[in-house]
This record gives structure tokens, sequence and C-alpha cells, in this order.
């Protein structure tokens, strides 16, 4: 059997637990709060003390925001700040993020195989039905998006970095900040309007609502979204990643 060391990154904590084969935790999953001032070598680290505190595994799923490209960062976008999310982005840091080989720097650290994903992608990879066109967004410090073909993997989009209205991001406009000020009844109006607004843009067969908040879209917001909307739990982003590796990319 198999075990696969599964940490999903987020822009507020970091956690991680240990699946066999069948996707099964082994261990009660273990959460540290998200570092800041991170810089590549902290980040490392931190992972690498959280899976000292879980039981022994064969290989490491690893999934982080932003644009990862064969396991390379391309960018990040809580990563590269002062403070944590919505603070001051510091020039330094998105230098050091810029090019930076997280998946040979890990697997070195852990002395492991090393697999480096967008966390929405190793999120969708516990979840996907692997038919027809499937969308996952994952709903959380800010917005996650995986997009996936017939289970295969589609490159990776940054719609959390697109433009939405009033000069906001896809990251803002829905994300944990704009939750807390709004409340959650006027947040899953705005959560709607997304899911509509995207619709004839991927023309998906099915889409799925991950991450932290999507349990709290109020029912009335979600039963409007249609019956090709589906709320998963944020367990998905661990118990993903022993699917991950079977994943085929386009």
């Amino acid at each position: 059997m198999t075990f696969t060391l599964t940490i999903d990154c987020g822009g507020g904590g970091i956690k991680g637990s240990v699946l066999d084969d069948a996707g099964t935790m082994r261990a009660h999953p273990i959460r540290v709060p998200t570092p800041y001032p991170l810089p590549p070598d902290l980040f490392v680290k931190t992972l690498v003390d959280l899976g000292t505190q879980l039981p022994n595994a064969d290989r490491v799923t690893v999934g982080m925001p932003g644009m990862i490209r064969h396991g390379v960062v391309v960018a990040t976008p809580h990563y590269v700040t002062r403070s944590g999310p919505r603070t001051r982005v510091d020039p330094e840091l998105v230098e050091a993020w810029r090019g930076f080989d997280a998946r040979t720097a890990l697997a070195e650290a852990f002395g492991l195989p090393t697999l480096v994903l967008n966390d929405a992608e190793v999120h969708g990879a516990g979840v996907v039905a692997g038919t027809g066109c499937e969308l996952v967004l994952t709903l959380g410090t800010g917005l996650g998006c995986a997009l996936f073909d017939g289970g295969e993997l589609a490159p990776h989009l940054e719609m959390s970095q697109a433009p939405v209205r009033w000069g906001m991001s896809y990251d803002t406009y829905i994300g944990e900040h704009e939750r807390r000020r709004l409340g959650d009844a006027l947040w899953s109006r705005r959560v709607r309007n997304v899911i509509e607004g995207l619709r004839p843009v991927f023309l998906w067969d099915r889409v799925y609502l991950g991450g932290g908040n999507s349990r709290l879209i109020t029912p009335a917001q979600l039963a409007r979204m249609g019956d090709d909307v589906v709320v998963v739990p944020n367990t998905a982003g661990i118990v993903g990643g022993v699917r991950a590796w079977t994943l085929g990319q386009r």
C-alpha cells in the first residue's frame, strides 16, 4: 500500500494528513497558521515541520494557491504579501517566488517523490466524476479554479485575478473579506451572480463549489444556481492528494 502525505496550503492556514490508496485519512488532519512574511525557504520548512507530526508516507502531494506549472511557481497571490492576504505586496517576495521550483525543493526536503499543483486542482481531483467538462471553484480566502475534461486536468486559469466589477478581482469580490463585510446572505447572492456570469464562458456539465466557505452559501441561493452546481466538502483538498497522481493533463 502507498501512503500519501497531502498538504493543502491556503492564505490563512496550512493543513495536512496522510492517506492510504483508497483516499482514507490515516491520521487526524493537522492545521497550522500560514506564517507571514513567507519566503520560499520558510514555506518549505513549514511544510516539512507539519509532515513530521504525521505518520510516515511514501510520497507527497502539495496544493498551493497561484499559477503553478509543472511544479514551478509562476505567480502566487498571498505569499508575496508582507502580512497576509490584502496587505501590501513585497517586491522582494515577488521575485523570490517567481520561478521557484517548489516540486524539486520539497522533494529534496522530504526525500520523497513530490507533486505540486494549484490547490483547486488537488481539490478537484478528489471530487470530479471524470466525465464531461467539470469546473471546480473553491471559496476561501479568495477564489480557486480548476477545469477538468473527461477527468483530465486542463491548463490552469487564474480566474481569481480576473476583473469582475468596480475594479475588483474575483479574489476580492467573493473572498473571505467581502463575505465578512456583507454577511452570508448578500455574499451568497454574489456567488450566484459569479456562477451565472461564468456559465456561458465554460458551458460546463457540472460545477463543484468547494473550499471552507462553500458551506456558508444560503440554501435559497444554492437552489437558484441549478442542479448542475454541487457543494462538496472542504476535505477534498486533502482527499484529492491520492487521485492527483493519476490525473492526465491536456
